[in-house]
């Protein structure tokens, strides 16, 4: 942890387990519509993750009838419910930007050694 989380009183979320780039995580969002709320599920891979205090945040992706979406999630935010690692990615960067040009088996990523 550092300063900026501190002063703020953040704690972290209980519900999201230590994970980096490369893996494949399930995120489960609270979403607004209207004057309702549900929990919205979105499935991929982490392609960076964004460790600055109370601004920390963590892009996943997928792919979605062909075409691939984005979608970045603040770690600190109260929308988020949970998080679940579906498997382990071994990779070798910090971000996998060179994913966005890849589709198909090109984009796929090894799974890490279990420990």
């Amino acid at each position: 942890m550092d300063l900026s989380t501190t002063l703020l009183g953040l704690k972290p979320n209980p519900n999201i387990p230590d994970f980096g780039p490369g893996d494949t995580v399930r995120v489960h969002a609270k979403v607004v519509e209207g004057d309702r709320e549900r929990i919205q599920v979105f499935e991929g891979v982490v392609i960076k993750k964004h460790k600055s205090g109370s601004s920390s945040n963590f892009t996943v992706r997928r792919i979605a009838h062909e075409v691939g979406v984005e979608r970045s999630f603040p770690l600190h935010s109260p929308r988020l419910e949970k998080v679940e690692v579906v498997r382990k990615g071994k990779v070798r960067r910090a971000k996998l930007y060179y994913l966005r040009g890849r589709t198909g088996r090109a984009a796929r990523i090894k799974e890490a050694a279990r420990q």
